[in-house]
């Protein structure tokens, strides 16, 4: 699948005004798609204001190469068991959509040919792929554990080789599977600081160098680790001195070699959102809204879309 060359058109045809704050003397803007439950979802611009938004509980979402948005529904009207949508973001009509047959639905992710994959929670967790028609053209079991649905997995994703690597937080283990089979090709534990720490995965994100970077929620960390396992970069509060990690859920490597990570647990005027260098300095931040976001999509920096926009 030619999946580089498919996320590299979402931020161009999504090139809308953003604002953010920065920290350093030359100032950083974004533009960013944001999910979550109080907000819903938005995209906001540049200049920070809200310059689309609608009403619909999301955990996961995409900026289209057509424009449209891509979202991962949590329960709501229509949809008792959560599931996917594809909105017009002109009209905000719905243009596809898929109900979820178990208990919920936690992410989406679009492929070539007019597919979806997408994680379903519940009593059989599974990986499927789905076409526009709603139907399942494959479906994949996860080995993860089923006694808390709603802590199954995350932020499910298509390798570049074709595999699928799922976070699955109560398991403390990021896992790659080989598609159909279900068969788990790799774990890489997240407990090494001992899982009262509750560093859940909840982000994992395979890098072009072959590492994986990892959004570690509750442990308000995140890890880079390499094909071994072993913590290559980390960063956390006291690391950038300050408190600005509080839930760490979706995070997003940057093609610059930043971070952006987000505080779920942000509310009021504390910071949702905010861009860390390799070498720990907080460069960006954002402080909208009243509510954070589960997971986010930057779209553009200082008024130029994402040439490479996969990593998230």
């Amino acid at each position: 699948m030619k999946l580089t060359r498919l996320f590299s058109l979402f931020a161009s045809a999504a090139l809308v005004a953003v604002t953010t704050t920065s920290v350093n003397a030359e100032k950083t803007t974004h533009s960013f798609l944001g999910v979550g439950r109080a907000n819903k979802a938005v995209i906001v611009g540049e200049d920070g204001k809200v310059n689309w938004r609608v009403d619909l509980p999301a955990s996961d979402g995409w900026v289209l190469s057509n424009g449209n948005v891509l979202l991962a529904l949590y329960k709501t009207k229509g949809f008792p068991n959560g599931g996917v949508v594809e909105i017009d973001r002109k009209t905000k009509k719905i243009l596809f959509q898929y109900k979820g047959g178990q208990r919920e639905v936690s992410t989406a992710m679009p492929l070539d040919g007019d597919r979806f994959l997408v994680a379903e929670l519940g009593p059989q967790p599974r990986a499927i792929i789905i076409n526009r028609k709603g139907e399942i053209l494959e479906t994949t079991p996860l080995a993860c554990q089923k006694k808390n649905v709603h802590m199954q997995t995350r932020m499910l994703r298509v390798l570049p080789n074709g595999n699928y690597i799922a976070p699955h937080l109560l398991d403390f283990a990021v896992k790659e599977y080989e598609p159909k089979t279900g068969k788990v090709l790799k774990t890489f534990p997240t407990d090494d600081r001992g899982r009262g720490m509750r560093d859940w995965p909840f982000t994992a994100i395979r890098l072009k160098n072959g590492n994986t970077l990892i959004g570690c929620t509750n442990g308000n960390r995140v890890i880079e680790i390499n094909g071994t396992g072993k913590i290559v970069w980390s960063v956390t509060n006291e690391d950038i001195g300050e408190n600005l990690f509080a839930d760490a859920c979706g995070v997003q490597r940057l093609p610059n070699g930043n971070t952006v990570v987000t505080s779920y647990h942000a509310k009021g005027d504390k910071v949702k959102l905010f861009e860390v260098t390799q070498d720990k300095k907080v460069v960006w931040k954002y402080s909208g809204m009243k509510a954070g976001f589960h997971h986010f999509q930057i779209l553009t920096t200082n008024g130029k879309a994402l040439a490479d926009n996969t990593w998230k």
